[in-house]
């Protein structure tokens, strides 16, 4: 549950150069690497580049280090025309990351760095850099399908358009909620056009308009499922129930559209917040209603300890043990004194002296047994009053959690629906970009048949 490390914001232009944001537990306490990241992370904040790097570069490898170098290569590359001192701050960050003893955390961090490092050397226009940046990417995370697009740009800037489509028809097999998808789709006809196949490209573009209106009728019906159902129930719980770990999905699972959308919206700082909150009260309320039926068994065992006849009727089975012992007390005493008076062998004299000590006891454990009896019946009424209270607390928290429940759920459901709200408008954007396309490629085939015709005559 969410119990894994998740990335809060994505890049520039789906990709870019925002800082991100390292995860631990609240409860775990820091440790000295979390700490120097953290005061690298202060220095940068005020702008102290310099500051930040000689904190890093004292710290281990591993993945605070990395964090941190991934986060001053984008302070570089906002301030710097030239990306060198970016790139080589990604380069360092991937030798740390690699020194990750996390498999998932490393892979993910490697994938987020990977990215970034292509993207600012093919804004460099450095397309060589640039394409074996985006070589490395693992086929298993959700930032492929941005990394193939990117690739296929590079590789149509060095005038190699068949290779570039073929990165850009792999883009195309990911769900559409992906960052690169829907690009790709459009670089497809574009590819085909400046390699001369118009006609291709003109189905290629009609494609792509038709994928675009799919995943709107999805978007629809998945705004419809979380106006029912819920937020939580819909995007948390649907990929749980798929049984494998979304953060770094294989591709069967990325390929499924709502687990896309998950992703790309768990990728953002407020619905993080929003689902913990809704996952932390579920647990809450779960354990107050298990200490709530627990407490009440534990009463209702207590209560009926009170009730036995051991301890409310103790007096009269206590005088008439006391009785029944000072009755054999007196006649072991009158056969001791026969056993001596008629010589009897010690061996019996002994015995019948074992059994009046053995009576004798019995009488000091019946003497103390009403003070410890009455002790008991005080200490089991102070944890019967104890365990009710406690149970009445854990239920009057239990209503304060199930008060705070549908509040917290409707909030994660209104960040998920202006999500999908945003998403549709994308979709949107995408159509309008095709159907322009569209729309140039017939005016050049209507001019071309004039200019055609005019020849001809």
């Amino acid at each position: 549950m969410l119990s894994c490390v998740l990335v809060r914001v994505v890049l520039a232009s789906l990709c870019g150069l925002v800082p991100v944001t390292a995860h631990s537990e609240p409860s775990v306490p820091k440790t000295q690497q979390q700490q120097l990241y953290e005061q690298a992370e202060r220095a940068r904040a005020r702008g102290a580049t310099d500051k930040a790097g000689e904190t890093l570069a004292g710290m281990k490898e591993g993945y605070w280090s990395a964090i941190g170098y991934l986060n001053l290569s984008g302070d570089y590359a906002r301030n710097d025309l030239n990306p060198s001192r970016a790139l080589i701050a990604l380069r360092v960050a991937l030798a740390m990351a690699d020194k990750d003893t996390d498999a998932q955390r490393k892979a993910a961090l490697r994938s987020r760095i990977l990215l970034r490092a292509g993207y600012l050397a093919f804004k460099s226009s450095e397309y060589e850099k640039a394409i074996g940046f985006f070589e490395q990417m693992p086929l298993d995370s959700h930032r492929t399908p941005q990394a193939l697009y990117f690739h296929g740009l590079a590789l149509a800037e060095q005038g190699n358009h068949r290779a570039a489509m073929q990165s850009w028809h792999r883009a195309k097999k990911y769900p559409l909620a992906y960052p690169g998808v829907a690009d790709a789709w459009i670089g497809m006809g574009r590819g085909y056009d400046l390699s001369g196949y118009l006609g291709q490209a003109g189905e290629a573009y009609l494609a792509a308009n038709a994928a675009y209106e799919g995943e709107r009728v999805t978007l629809r019906k998945l705004a419809a499922r979380i106006e029912e159902k819920g937020a939580y129930k819909t995007l948390v719980q649907g990929a749980e129930a798929q049984k494998s770990s979304w953060f770094l999905a294989d591709s069967r699972t990325l390929a499924q559209p709502r687990t896309a959308y998950l992703l790309s919206f768990m990728e953002q700082s407020a619905p993080q917040q929003a689902v913990n909150q809704v996952v932390e009260l579920a647990r809450m309320a779960s354990q107050l209603q298990r200490n709530a039926q627990d407490l009440g068994v534990f009463s209702a065992a207590i209560a009926n300890q009170l009730e036995t006849p051991g301890l409310s009727r103790t007096r009269p089975g206590y005088e008439a043990l006391r009785r029944a012992n000072k009755t054999l007390t007196e006649r072991l005493n009158l056969l001791l004194e026969d056993a001596r008076g008629n010589e009897s062998s010690a061996g019996q004299v002994q015995k019948l002296q074992i059994m009046k000590t053995t009576l004798s006891d019995s009488e000091q454990q019946l003497n103390t047994l009403k003070s410890r009896l009455a002790s008991r019946s005080a200490n089991l009424k102070a944890l019967l009053a104890e365990s009710r209270q406690l149970r009445k607390q854990s239920l009057a928290h239990l209503e304060s959690v199930a008060a705070l429940r549908p509040r917290a759920e409707a909030r994660l459901d209104r960040l998920a629906l202006d999500f999908v709200a945003t998403q549709d408008k994308r979709m949107v954007f995408a159509l309008n970009k095709t159907e322009q396309q569209i729309a140039h490629l017939y005016e050049y085939l209507a001019l071309k048949e004039i200019n055609s015709g005019e020849q001809a005559k």
